[in-house]
């Protein structure tokens, strides 16, 4: 890890776009910014941050605007919200006073189980991003989407990406196709020296990660990119380096379950014995050694043993109750944990393991393919037909698993009904995953004096 300057009094602003369900946003105040801008389009989402603004992104609530030419608001006063277009705003009022703009441009264009049309895509945001680099010319940009980016289809356009991020004034003419714009950029980067004070150009790093060895209870394949404004001077190698530095590993976690007693095992008592034995019958006989920590588990974040804190773990679900889920919101007493009827397992429909990270949470309820959507539990029934006799019984998750599996906090309030709760916690990032990013950056602008 680098190591950075003291400077905790330092208070950082940020903008926020295409902000979602909030997981970026809070992760990006985590790490000590402030907002001066929300803008997201969905309207539920928009009820998501007015609902969740005070408890979970440290501002006095989130006001919502019309105007396309916000102001930053003065110290200790709501987050303007701007419900509506990104393309429509013009954030000059913004140019000067912004430490990092944020935000995971929509995903569908370059996703696996989107129509993956990439650029031809209506839906690609990133051109409004890159507008908005030019309006506020920030100190940073944190940018995170799919790894369908990294697919060969889209390696050329993800190049361009990452040059026009790198020269985000040289603007692309409505009429110019890509690849012609992508070519000047291209020259233009080859003969300009890499000068200090050039502050209309910025450094980028491509980090290809898996949430999991960032401390996520779950696999999640991203890309994010970060950039710097070239005149700051920070050093990109040595951030670079710093965040692709693994932190957890899955070895960890199989070296923590290997015994009896294990450190795992000791976190949950409860666990039966002969759900131990069998979690351990299929650990790899050689495991590899490393300073990690352990990957965390679904099992880990429903019982609230997240990565910076303890939560309560949360109580079970009654599996007779589940087509009757007003009963069981009154039982349990805790918003949005409420199970789901008809969750079924068939091959290539596989579901969570609960002594694993979870699957890639994905923007759906039921449907989903993969299975992400279900839990595999650790009771069971008599079972003729199962090799042992027995057969495991499973659900679906509840909105309030999936989000602490996306570690955001139990304050964190969606709006709607429970697939539209789902679609914002599969679009979002990892509130963990964005604070460590976050802070990285806020390291890199302390070291530099920023």
């Amino acid at each position: 890890m680098v190591e950075q300057p003291n400077d905790s009094k330092r208070v950082r602003t940020s903008v926020e776009l295409f902000a979602g369900g909030g997981g970026l946003a809070m992760a990006v105040h985590r790490a000590g910014f402030r907002p001066l801008l929300f803008n997201e389009f969905n309207a539920r989402a928009c009820e998501t941050l007015e609902a969740s603004a005070t408890r979970t992104l440290g501002v006095d609530g989130v006001k919502r605007v019309e105007d396309t030419a916000p102001q930053p608001p003065a110290e200790g006063q709501p987050a303007p919200l701007y419900p509506g277009d990104v393309r429509d705003l013009d954030l000059s009022a913004l140019r000067g006073g912004v430490d990092v703009l944020a935000g995971g441009p929509p995903c569908q264009p370059f996703s696996a189980g989107g129509v993956a049309k990439g650029d031809e895509d209506k839906r690609n945001m990133f051109p409004a991003m890159f507008k908005a680099v030019r309006e506020t010319r920030p100190k940073a940009v944190i940018c995170e989407n799919v790894r369908g980016l990294m697919r060969p289809s889209f390696a050329e356009y993800f190049e361009y990406i990452q040059r026009e991020l790198s020269l985000p004034f040289l603007e692309r003419e409505a009429e110019v196709a890509w690849q012609v714009h992508d070519k000047q950029l291209a020259r233009e980067l080859a003969a300009r020296p890499r000068e200090d004070d050039d502050d209309q150009r910025y450094r980028v790093i491509r980090v290809i990660v898996n949430a999991a060895n960032y401390g996520v209870p779950q696999v999640r394949h991203r890309v994010v990119l970060v950039a710097f404004r070239a005149d700051l001077g920070v050093d990109v190698d040595a951030f670079e380096k710093d965040v692709n530095t693994q932190r957890f590993s899955e070895a960890a976690l199989f070296r923590s379950m290997r015994d009896e007693d294990g450190p795992y095992w000791r976190n949950h008592p409860e666990v039966p014995g002969r759900v131990r034995e069998r979690v351990r019958a299929s650990l790899p006989k050689v495991i590899k050694e490393d300073d990690y920590y352990p990957w965390r588990t679904t099992r880990d974040a429903l019982e609230g043993r997240g990565t910076d804190s303890r939560l309560p773990a949360l109580p079970a679900i009654d599996l007779d109750l589940l087509d009757r889920r007003t009963e069981q919101a009154a039982a349990l007493g805790i918003t949005d944990h409420v199970g789901w009827p008809n969750a079924r397992i068939y091959k290539g429909h596989t579901p969570n393991e609960l002594d694993r990270p979870a699957k890639t949470v994905k923007a759906g309820v039921h449907g989903v393919p993969g299975g992400e959507s279900v839990l595999l539990l650790d009771d069971q029934v008599k079972d003729s037909g199962s090799p042992d006799g027995w057969r495991r019984l499973h659900r679906y998750l509840t909105v309030r698993e999936t989000a602490r599996l996306m570690t955001f906090p139990d304050e964190w309030q969606g709006a709607g009904p429970r697939g539209e709760k789902m679609r914002q916690l599969g679009n979002a990032v990892p509130v963990v995953l964005g604070e460590f990013f976050a802070r990285a950056v806020a390291d890199a602008l302390t070291h530099v004096g920023q």
